[in-house]
């Protein structure tokens, strides 16, 4: 019995010094994956607090609006429902998730309950709607003329930028110079305006508003693709004519950088052709640093262009939102604003880490 013990023992003691060297290796290995990555940590960091302050800012712009929104909508419901008006004020702060009579710190702990659930707020003009639905359905459209628009003018403007580095001083780069030089003095508004006026309602060749025409119906055909193209055709070009010039600035001083590094200079004494010394060297190394500008750039679409679509009448959440600014929907304004910092703040994360992970340099630094 006694050697029985003694063999339970020590098989024991060997499985638990067994289990801590497995665990001991573990713990050596995500400590490596930690360390590794601990530029990745501390932006996550950052980008957490980032999101607390925007909630606590957008919580804050709540606080400074008129007193008596929530007074308003209890009188319009009612009025519609034929209720008193004590229990149309409490439906109205049921409905909103919003008591302007309790104190800040239980305001502010409904607000962020709110959040987490997912209800960014509840219009005071129209109870029916709220910002996600808003967003679900204005999205979508502002989403796709922005992202084409910021396709093409990236891949134009880095272009661009890219030919005017290479013929720095040359007459090619004096002509696209003016042209920068012009846009950038145009307010896009302006632009917006001028070729609406022209091409809309002076030529007629393009749709004076609309994001599709009422005539197709509204599914995957090619009519009603058509429709979208057609409509969409002059507000893609308004974004794209103002943004290709800040895209070929960026991208000019960024190649004008990289030609003076040494590996360009030795790869024109062994006489490597231009177009590949363009193509592989130059451009491919000077398009790095708009990175994190092209993530941000896709971040603020999320917000929509609101004189932009306003101008050109199109259903995009910019349009929306400039709505409720006219109406004066603070709960609607504010979510909105919150949905375009969260993204903004998400983008800017994922733009830095991208970046660090390309630029192995960055990482270094850190």
């Amino acid at each position: 019995m006694k050697n029985e013990g003694r063999d339970i023992s020590i098989a024991l003691r060997g499985s638990f010094s067994a289990a801590g060297s497995v665990l001991k290796k573990v713990g050596i290995l995500v400590g490596k994956f930690f360390y590794k990555y601990r530029f990745l940590w501390m932006r996550i960091g950052i980008a957490l607090v980032t999101l607390m302050l925007a909630m606590f800012l957008s919580f804050l712009l709540l606080e400074l609006m008129p007193a008596d929104s929530v007074d308003q909508m209890a009188i319009k419901l009612a009025t519609e429902r034929r209720i008193p008006f004590e229990e149309a004020r409490e439906l109205a702060i049921s409905i909103l998730g919003y008591d302007p009579d309790e104190s800040v710190f239980e305001k502010f702990g409904s607000y962020v309950s709110n959040l987490f659930r997912g209800n960014l707020g509840v219009s005071i003009v129209n109870p029916t709607i709220n910002v996600n639905s808003v967003i679900a359905k204005t999205l979508p459209w502002t989403l796709f003329i922005s992202t084409v628009s910021l396709i093409i003018s990236f891949g134009l403007g880095t272009l661009i930028g890219a030919f005017m580095a290479w013929k720095r001083g040359k007459a090619g780069d004096a002509m696209l110079t003016s042209y920068i030089v012009v846009s950038s003095a145009i307010p896009d508004y302006i632009f917006a305006v001028i070729i609406l006026y022209l091409f809309a309602y002076q030529l007629e060749w393009f749709p004076q508003m609309g994001a599709y025409s009422i005539e197709y119906e509204i599914g995957f055909n090619a009519e009603f693709i058509g429709s979208c193209i057609y409509h969409a055709i002059l507000p893609i070009f308004a974004n794209v004519f103002i943004q290709t010039a800040g895209w070929a600035l960026l991208m000019r001083g960024s190649s004008v950088a990289v030609m003076g590094e040494d590996y360009i200079w030795a790869a024109r004494t062994r006489g490597v052709p231009q177009r590949t010394i363009i193509r592989k060297y130059m451009r491919k190394n000077a398009i790095l640093p708009l990175i994190a500008s092209l993530a941000l750039s896709f971040a603020g679409l999320f917000g929509g262009s609101t004189l932009m679509e306003s101008i050109f009448n199109y259903p995009g959440l910019g349009q929306a939102f400039s709505l409720y600014i006219a109406q004066r929907d603070y709960f609607m304004i504010v979510g909105i604003l919150f949905f375009e910092s969260a993204i903004l703040v998400i983008a800017n994360l994922i733009a830095d880490s991208m970046y660090s992970i390309i630029d192995p340099r960055i990482r270094r630094s850190e």
